[in-house]
C-alpha cells in the first residue's frame, strides 16, 4: 500500500483504522476491478485486524455512504464518496519521488517536441497522456492571443435570427449571424446592447462570456426582463471566433477506454463518446479546470454531467507568455489509478507550457 497522509478528521467516527481500510479497499479495487471481501484485506493489506473486525468497519464505511456492496457480493467497492476522500489523501500525500518525476518528466519530452508548432504540440500532448495513462487523454488548443470588445450592436433579422455587429481590439468589424430561442423585438436588442457595452467594453471576450456563465447560473426568475434578454443572445453572439472552427480540442485514446469498459458499460461509453464529439459539456467543463490553480479532478456525478456519471476528469492548466491558453485532462472510468494519473497530468502541464515558450 501507499503511503498516505491522512485526512484531517471531518468525521469524529472516521477513524484512523477507517481511513486506511478504506485506502486500502479503493487500491484494491483499483488494481483488480472486483469488489473487495474482508478475508481479502485481511490477508493482504496489511492492517493488523481480523476478518470480522474488517467486516464491520466495512458495514461502518458503507452507512457513510463511502462504500456500496453491489449485487449480492459480500464484498465492497468504493463510492464516489468513497473515491473523493482517497483522492482528497493523495493530494495531501508526499509527492512522487523525485526519481519518479525525473522519469515521467523524460518520458514526456520524448513523446512532446518542443520544435513543432503549437498545434502539433497540442496534438502530442493529447497521445502522451493516452499513452502513459492508457486513457482518453484531452487536451485544449490554446487560445488565440486576447480578443477585447470595443461595442456590439445587436440587430433583429426574420426567422428567429439576430445580425450581431462586433467591434474588437482597435478596430475590427465582425458580422454574424446566431439563431436565437424566440423573436426578439429591435427594442430589447439595443436594451440587451446596451447592457454589455456599458458593464464589458474593453474586457477579453473570454471573461465577457465566464462572466456571462456565472450570471446565468444564477436563478433566471430573480432577473428581469431586459437581463435575460442580454444573457440569451449574448452568451450565443459573444463566442470567440475561434471556438467555431470545430477544433477547440484534441482527443487522444478514445480506444483504450473502449478496452476496459465492461459490457455493462457500452451504454455509459456511448453517451461519453458523445460528449466527446459534441464538445459544449467537455468545454465547459474544462473552462471550470482552466480558472483553477493545479490539478482539478471531478469524479463521477461531480462534473454535473450525465455522461460523466461513471468517469472521472483530471486536469491542468496550461501557460504561455506568462498566463492560462488551455487546459489538458485525462478522461477514464472512476476506478482510476489517480496515484499515476494525477502526476501524469500535472507534470504533462508542465512540460507543454515549456515546450509553447520554446517553440
Amino acid at each position: 500500500m501507499s503511503s498516505f497522509s491522512l485526512l484531517p478528521m471531518t468525521n469524529p467516527e472516521l477513524s484512523e483504522r477507517k481511513q486506511r481500510l478504506l485506502m486500502a479497499l479503493v487500491e484494491r479495487h483499483i488494481r483488480d476491478g472486483q469488489p473487495v471481501g474482508s478475508k481479502t484485506l485481511a490477508s493482504g493489506a496489511g492492517l493488523q485486524a481480523s476478518p470480522a473486525t474488517i467486516r464491520n468497519i466495512m458495514a461502518e464505511l458503507e452507512d457513510f455512504g463511502i462504500l456500496a456492496s453491489p449485487h449480492t457480493s459480500a464484498g465492497r467497492v468504493p463510492t464516489e464518496a468513497g473515491y473523493r476522500l482517497y483522492v482528497d489523501a493523495l493530494l495531501r500525500s508526499a509527492p512522487m519521488q523525485d526519481a519518479n518525476v525525473r522519469s515521467l518528466k523524460k518520458e514526456l519530452e520524448r513523446l512532446i517536441d518542443p520544435d513543432q508548432s503549437p498545434k502539433e504540440l497540442v496534438a502530442q500532448a493529447s497521445r502522451a497522456l493516452a499513452e502513459l495513462t492508457r486513457m482518453a487523454g484531452v487536451v485544449v488548443v490554446p487560445r488565440r492571443d486576447v480578443t477585447r470588445l470595443r461595442m456590439v450592436e445587436f440587430l433583429p433579422l426574420s426567422g428567429q435570427r439576430v445580425l450581431v455587429i462586433l467591434v474588437l481590439n482597435r478596430a475590427e468589424v465582425q458580422n454574424r449571424v446566431i439563431h436565437t430561442d424566440r423573436e426578439y423585438a429591435e427594442h430589447e436588442l439595443r436594451q440587451a446592447a446596451n447592457y454589455i457595452n456599458r458593464t464589458y467594453a474593453g474586457c477579453d471576450l473570454d471573461d465577457i462570456c465566464d462572466g456571462l456563465l456565472k450570471t446565468m447560473a444564477a436563478d433566471k426568475r430573480q432577473m428581469d426582463l431586459m437581463m435575460q434578454t442580454a444573457m440569451d443572445v449574448a452568451a450565443k453572439a459573444l463566442r470567440r471566433p475561434d471556438q467555431e472552427a470545430g477544433d477547440e480540442y484534441v482527443v487522444s485514446g478514445e480506444a483504450n477506454l473502449l478496452g476496459a469498459a465492461g459490457a455493462d458499460d457500452l451504454g455509459k461509453l456511448r453517451d461519453l463518446f458523445e460528449a466527446f464529439n459534441s464538445k459544449r459539456d467537455i468545454l465547459h467543463l474544462l473552462e471550470r479546470s482552466a480558472r483553477a490553480d493545479g490539478v482539478q479532478i471531478f469524479i463521477g456525478r461531480e462534473a454535473g454531467y450525465q455522461a460523466f456519471d461513471e468517469y472521472s476528469l483530471v486536469s491542468a492548466p496550461y501557460r504561455a507568455e506568462g498566463h492560462t491558453v488551455g487546459v489538458l485532462a485525462v478522461v477514464g472510468p472512476t476506478r482510476m489509478d489517480y496515484e499515476r494519473v494525477i502526476p501524469t497530468v500535472d507534470i504533462t502541464s508542465r512540460v507543454l507550457s515549456a515546450a509553447l515558450r520554446n517553440s
